[in-house]
């Protein structure tokens, strides 16, 4: 079954976060595309707005292991058992130096960007196990592989999420389920205002060592506009996703932006300590 004018089979996605930015976008441009879409949100304002614009949508909280479950079969039944692909957009981030991070700070963290991720993602395996395919692209970061400074606990997300990528792709060899990452740089989102949100309920700055680098921070977070170079809108995501969904081979790794393709090259070709130091530089910037 195709939408007039598609030259692509309507295809049953399940798309987490997309009350802005990536998950919006991909929201609107898989529509287009004639894909038979299912957006997640944690807010019934966002929900409602969604729905006004045309929009399939279902109340998912990362957080909340019975919302995953709740949500899942929701999703389930109004794809009348049929799903086909997942991409796993929704996470924030949570500012801060490791050691000014706390366990509760910590837990939240890998709540949403982590554990209900995953639990998700093992709901969809079961479901694409029994109906023989299905394609899970998780959205990771450049951050997956290289680490900065006063990002710890994003960092170890996403490093997180990659093992377990990296593991299932192993795990799920010849299944007909395919497993794919995406690693964004910069992108035009409201993920700075949602840090920043993060930062002020997390971080004792005033008893911190690092209280003079908070004050860049804090400034980094707020900058109207694009804060790093090399910014992309989120068109530039969703291109790679539709490779994922789409290609008969899809890619294992799919880059974004150009910081993601420089320090991808320089982890391979630079020693350590020379990785480092170029880290350290960019943390500060």
């Amino acid at each position: 079954m195709t939408k007039a004018g598609s030259k692509t089979p309507m295809k049953n996605v399940l798309i987490t976060g997309c009350s802005s930015g990536i998950g919006l976008r991909a929201v609107e441009m898989l529509s287009e595309r004639g894909y038979n879409v299912i957006a997640t949100v944690r807010k019934e304002q966002d929900k409602q707005r969604l729905e006004q614009q045309g929009y399939q949508v279902v109340l998912l909280d990362l957080a909340d292991e019975h919302s995953i479950e709740q949500a899942f079969s929701n999703v389930i039944r109004r794809f009348d058992g049929r799903l086909d692909g997942l991409f796993n957009n929704a996470a924030y981030g949570q500012p801060g130096a490791v050691e000014d991070l706390t366990r509760l700070a910590l837990r939240e963290q890998f709540e949403t960007n982590v554990f209900g991720t995953q639990q998700l993602t093992n709901l969809a395996i079961a479901h694409m196990r029994e109906q023989g395919h299905g394609r899970i692209i998780y959205n990771s970061s450049v951050l997956g592989f290289i680490a900065l400074a006063y990002r710890g606990a994003y960092n170890a997300s996403k490093y997180a999420l990659e093992g377990l990528a990296d593991t299932l792709r192993l795990e799920l060899n010849g299944s007909g389920i395919f497993i794919s990452l995406i690693e964004p740089g910069p992108i035009t989102s409201q993920f700075r205002a949602n840090a920043f949100a993060k930062y002020q309920q997390h971080i004792d700055k005033d008893n911190s060592p690092h209280l003079a680098i908070y004050a860049a921070t804090e400034a980094r977070l707020q900058k109207p506009g694009t804060a790093a170079p090399f910014t992309l809108p989120a068109n530039a995501v969703i291109h790679k996703l539709l490779h994922a969904l789409e290609a008969k081979k899809p890619k294992i790794r799919y880059y974004v932006t150009f910081p993601t393709y420089l320090f991808a090259t320089l982890k391979r070709v630079l020693p350590h300590r020379a990785l480092d130091w170029v880290l350290r530089k960019v943390s500060d910037s």
